[in-house]
């Protein structure tokens, strides 16, 4: 995939992130930062522009997909457009209009698509399943901070914490596209159990705003997910072949690590500490924990390789639903 091609799918991916016209001030400076982040590490000198361009709406899905002519270039753009649109839940209706768009830009049909779109439903189930699991845990258990609680020591909970990481770090080393999908949802399954622990319970709602509150944009996470395994040769397996692979181009990766690490710590503090932290102060102590949550990534690279190699869409449904 040549720097053309790279940036068409990442308009998409930008243009897909703001399908819903729902994102805030906060979310569009995320996704501003990660295209001058992508530009620098990626050399791709225009993908600031082409932010701007998405943003300002000067380009369209036409001019986005002009240059993807092989077939496996376009499946991979649609994948990553409908895995940025489900980052929040249930496609909206503005949405879907896009993603039909989209599709017919692409010149997509059902032989192509079909496959993956039932792989998505079946994860998109799976994650909904979920939600409504913690929200019936939040109704029927309705537990409250008291001296009786029982909090895990530090040493647990760090594990705990550790393995989510390694895990999330795993999944956006598979070369599926939609296995990102789950990414999210096992970062809110962790801040739940951290919170649970400290004798609070948190029905998911809460915990996405927790989540945004320190600063970790879901459909910004999603683009840089997949920005990077894009600029890292991994995107992904397409058109029954795959394009790149496990190999030298993952030294790089697994920034979920990072995030997934750094967001459990805070949430350990926050709650811990009986939820006194401000959104300022959140988002200060997450970026003060991300840079050394990205030096234990390198560090914990070959765990996070060899927990990828061994997972599959079955695993990965189960871990969502909580089996």
């Amino acid at each position: 995939m040549n720097l053309q091609q790279q940036q068409s799918v990442l308009t998409i991916a930008m243009l897909a992130a703001f399908a819903d016209g729902a994102k805030d001030d906060t979310e569009r400076e995320e996704i501003r930062r990660i295209a001058q982040s992508l530009a620098a590490d990626g050399n791709l000198p225009d993908l600031p522009r082409l932010y701007q361009d998405v943003l300002l709406r000067r380009t369209s899905l036409q001019a986005a997909t002009a240059a993807l002519q092989d077939p496996a270039h376009r499946q991979l753009a649609y994948e990553m457009a409908v895995c940025v649109c489900d980052v929040d839940g249930r496609q909206t209706a503005a949405e879907r209009e896009f993603l039909a768009a989209l599709k017919q830009a692409l010149q997509l049909g059902a032989q192509q698509t079909t496959a993956f779109d039932q792989e998505e439903q079946a994860l998109a189930l799976a994650l909904d399943n979920a939600g409504a699991l913690a929200t019936a845990e939040v109704s029927t258990s309705a537990l409250s901070a008291s001296a009786t609680t029982a909090v895990p020591h530090d040493a647990e909970l760090d594990k705990s914490i550790l393995n989510y990481a390694l895990l999330n770090g795993a999944l956006e080393l598979l070369p599926q596209s939609w296995a990102s999908m789950a990414i999210i949802p096992l970062q809110i399954k962790m801040v739940h159990a951290i919170g649970k622990a400290h004798g609070v319970e948190l029905d998911r709602g809460h915990i996405k705003e927790f989540i945004a509150a320190a600063g970790v944009g879901m459909a910004s996470q999603y683009v840089e997910q997949f920005g990077r395994k894009l600029l890292g040769g991994l995107l992904g397996k397409v058109a029954g072949k795959t394009i790149g692979g496990l190999g030298g181009a993952a030294t790089g990766m697994a920034f979920s690590f990072a995030t997934t690490y750094a967001l459990g710590q805070v949430a350990k503090r926050y709650y811990a500490g009986g939820r006194t932290m401000d959104t300022a102060l959140l988002r200060d102590t997450f970026q003060s924990l991300l840079g050394p949550a990205k030096q234990m990534q390198t560090q914990y690279l070959p765990q996070i390789r060899q927990k990828a190699a061994t997972l599959d869409a079955g695993q990965i449904m189960a871990m969502v639903r909580g089996a």
